[in-house]
């Protein structure tokens, strides 16, 4: 018996048209980079194409590479981590520019191909991560020729605080964007993420860039979620055992049953993702009730609390994530977020896809 993880496209589409909505007249983005968020990077990007977005972010080459090969011409497939003229094996993908070396060495190649090549520049305000550095900005604001050849489609920078409204960094990025802009030939501007989507008018611009949000991750931490929920995980009970008091059950006889106790033995673990940082501290949903999970979290199996379930028998299935055990429930039960959740989900699950 087999773990089954559910995908709802039709969630992750109207998600798309939701935040699409709240961010005309600019364009939204779908960032499907690390395989759609752990969902399949190409079916995702299949139903976001459908419900009409026409531009998709991914982080590594590899990733462009086989999204272009599953979404075809057209739509314009930027990879954030940038990558080496030449090495796109003709996929029509457009390098983030990162910083100075990066703008050297594709104008370079522009004035060797004799055409303008199509690329976004980023710069950083204040992740200090990728991007342009502000020295690396005065640089080519006093010499514009560096981006010579360049056909720049979007600037670009990246929120860093934005699932908490009220952090100052928040409105000095906004502030340092709007200066670097100046300071730059114009062109289109990217900034927005999930949540920079709701902190209001400054954020706006011609392409928001949400991710987690249309996996159904809340994107206003602390409020209600808008978000369609786009996953469901549920995994089959192999076996169940009583034990009387006292019992310990699994690894480092971590846990001991304070009461004779039905255990259910679940066909999940780690090495699906379901993160050993839950041991003894998740639930999952078994006949439309909670069940806490006992002992540690293995790397196949994981056990269960039973007892106060009638009826209970080998195959029937435990929601590990659903409607009434979200990614964001979930992660907060692992002391993470709901990215990682989804992000670790694993290969062993039979998947279902749901279009509607």
């Amino acid at each position: 018996m087999q773990a089954v993880l559910t995908v709802d496209l039709g969630a992750v589409a109207g998600n798309w048209r939701l935040l699409r909505d709240r961010a005309a007249p600019g364009a939204v983005a779908g960032v499907v980079k690390a395989d759609g968020y752990g969902l399949g990077a190409a079916p995702v990007a299949g139903a976001l194409l459908a419900a009409g977005c026409r531009h998709f972010f991914v982080a590594h080459l590899a990733e462009g590479v086989a999204l272009r090969a599953a979404i075809g011409p057209g739509p314009l497939i930027a990879v954030l981590n940038g990558f080496a003229p030449g090495a796109d094996e003709d996929a029509a993908l457009l390098p983030v520019l990162n910083g100075l070396p990066d703008i050297a060495a594709w104008s370079a190649a522009a004035r060797a191909a004799g055409r303008q090549l199509p690329a976004l520049l980023h710069v950083d305000t204040g992740m200090a991560r990728l991007g342009l550095a502000p020295a690396e900005v005065e640089a080519l604001a006093a010499d514009p020729s560096r981006l010579a050849g360049l056909d720049l489609r979007y600037v670009m920078t990246h929120l860093a605080c934005a699932d908490e409204p009220e952090h100052p960094l928040n409105r000095d990025q906004a502030a340092r964007f709007a200066a670097a802009r100046a300071r730059l030939p114009a062109m289109p501007a990217s900034f927005a993420n999930s949540s920079g989507m709701f902190l209001g008018p400054d954020f706006a611009s011609d392409l928001a860039r949400p991710g987690c949000a249309l996996y159904g991750i809340n994107p206003t931490p602390g409020r209600p979620n808008s978000m369609r929920q786009a996953v469901r995980l549920a995994a089959p009970i192999l076996q169940l055992r009583e034990i009387p008091r006292g019992t310990t059950v699994g690894y480092g006889a971590s846990w001991a049953a304070p009461r004779p106790t039905r255990i259910a033995t679940v066909a999940a673990g780690y090495a699906d993702g379901y993160l050993r940082s839950l041991s003894g501290r998740a639930a999952g949903i078994l006949a439309g009730r909670p069940v806490p999970l006992v002992g540690r979290v293995s790397m196949d199996l994981i056990t269960f609390d039973v007892t106060d379930v009638p009826g209970v028998a080998p195959g029937d299935l435990v929601e590990l994530i659903g409607p009434g055990n979200t990614p964001d429930e979930v992660a907060e039960r692992a002391g993470t977020i709901g990215y990682e959740i989804l992000t670790s989900l694993g290969a062993r699950y039979r998947r279902e896809i749901r279009t509607a």
